[in-house]
């Protein structure tokens, strides 16, 4: 009796396999297509690192009162995620000046998000984000 199912049962569980390889990779597809729409990040480095420095630049200038701070912070993390996932990976980007220089930007910022998630910048960490994120405006509109 046990072999008479045995064939079925094997062909039910690759079934089974199938349809969840089918699950992930539909779903991946949707996170993907999604992903770079939330975080506007259009796919042109220069234009999206000038965006991404003057969202930063904008948020990092708002006062520690201010009511639109939480969710200002909330769509710079978002953002800054979006550009670096979508250019660290990219070889003919990621050795650039205004690229290294971003990230050291996107990473201070983030740290002390994520550390001192209720506490306000500190003004040398302030002038220092300000001082690099002009410089990478500065360097990408020169091409490096």
């Amino acid at each position: 009796m046990a072999g008479v199912f045995s064939p079925f049962r094997q062909r039910l569980r690759l079934l089974i396999s199938r349809l969840a390889i089918l699950l992930v990779l539909c779903l991946s597809l949707g996170l993907t297509a999604c992903s770079t729409a939330s975080t506007g990040i259009t796919g042109n480095y220069v234009e999206d690192t000038v965006a991404v420095a003057d969202s930063l630049l904008a948020t990092i200038a708002l006062a520690a009162d201010d009511p639109a701070r939480g969710e200002a912070e909330n769509q710079a993390r978002s953002l800054s995620s979006g550009y670096v996932a979508r250019y660290r990976p990219r070889g003919d980007v990621n050795g650039l000046a205004s690229f290294t220089t971003m990230q050291t930007a996107i990473n201070s910022l983030a740290g002390h998000y994520t550390n001192y998630p209720n506490r306000p910048l500190p003004d040398a960490l302030k002038e220092r984000l300000t001082k690099e994120l002009n410089k990478a405006e500065i360097s990408v509109a020169r091409g490096a």
